[in-house]
């Protein structure tokens, strides 16, 4: 694997060998010492454009639990914020010996450019660009639903038949595009749900469904919800009456949580806004994977991370993680 920019490209058998690869990764993350050698000497940078703390710290702790060399950059109140270019910085990081960078952007295709420009040898994971892709968090929501679905004997094991409801801001959401794509691959069924206001205005090439009455959707039964985060930071225009309508409407409360079959999951990427698309009662309630995606994020990093800079695992390795 050279580069990891989205899940609309990513074939169903790399898709499956980077969650078995998280499957031996998590393994390791049970010992009392959870570091590995594997990346000892390599460099790994964190260039963020954009916050993300969670995402941010994840992708450090996959690197530093490889033995890999951090160096995180944030573009507020550096060169960046007074001018410089992406590949200004992109030669400085060259200069600096990045083996792989890590980046999150407002602009929708900054990795790919980054990526395809020949500035840099590094490789590169998309961590997020614009309203384009995310697809870390779509591996490690696969990762979260196949362990949930099928337990400790998922290695090789794709979704078919499974379904999943994604609802909320889907126009601006990333993280349901990436979905979308990742987990049609690996063979599940997708229903997006959410206001009219809230669907992108032509959806016909997606391979999903579309519903705009959330208790139709949980009445359809899912294996999974997927709630996303509202970004009110996005919401200038009035996509919704009020938010208190935008909870009565399409948030996951007690009464559509009892609603749900008794052995469907809920999900969520994170922040979550509680009381808006997700309630507390939802949100800590058994069926939750909220803290599970968390720590699994940390496996499919780890993954993805190892297949980017070390590429086939040696026998003794295999043994250990085992």
């Amino acid at each position: 694997m050279r580069n990891l920019l989205d899940t609309r490209t990513l074939g169903r058998e790399q898709a499956l060998r980077i969650l078995d690869v998280a499957e031996d990764m998590a393994d390791t993350q049970q010992r009392e010492i959870k570091k590995l050698p594997t990346l000892r000497g390599k460099t790994v940078v964190n260039l963020f454009f954009e916050d993300s703390t969670r995402t941010r710290i994840s992708f450090e702790a996959a690197a530093k639990r490889l033995s890999a060399d951090v160096i995180n950059f944030s573009a507020k109140g550096s060169s960046v914020s007074k001018g410089e270019s992406l590949q200004d910085t992109a030669q400085t990081l060259q200069a600096m010996g990045a083996d792989a960078v890590v980046i999150r952007h407002g602009a929708s295709g900054a990795p790919r450019t980054l990526a395809t420009s020949g500035w840099i040898t590094a490789g590169v994971v998309n961590a997020g660009d614009g309203t384009h892709e995310h697809p870390t968090q779509a591996l490690l929501d696969a990762f979260t639903l196949r362990k949930r679905l099928f337990g400790s004997d998922s290695r090789g094991r794709d979704l078919s038949g499974v379904s999943v409801a994604i609802v909320g801001d889907i126009l601006h959401s990333r993280v349901a595009r990436s979905n979308v794509w990742l987990l049609h691959t690996l063979g599940a069924r997708i229903t997006l749900v959410g206001s009219p206001t809230l669907i992108p205005q032509d959806v016909s090439a997606w391979p999903a469904t579309i519903e705009y009455d959330l208790d139709r959707a949980i009445g359809a039964g899912p294996d999974a919800l997927m709630m996303l985060r509202i970004q009110l930071e996005r919401m200038n225009a009035a996509y919704f009456p009020t938010e208190r309508e935008y909870a009565r409407a399409w948030g996951l409360d007690g009464e559509r949580l009892d609603a749900l079959p008794a052995d469907s999951i809920v999900m969520h990427p994170g922040p979550m806004n509680r009381g808006l698309e997700i309630s507390a009662a939802a949100a800590d309630s058994p069926r939750s994977t909220v803290l599970e995606q968390v720590t699994n994020g940390v496996s499919v990093r780890m993954a993805v991370l190892y297949l980017l800079l070390a590429g086939e695992r040696p026998a003794s390795e295999k043994e250990g993680a085992s």
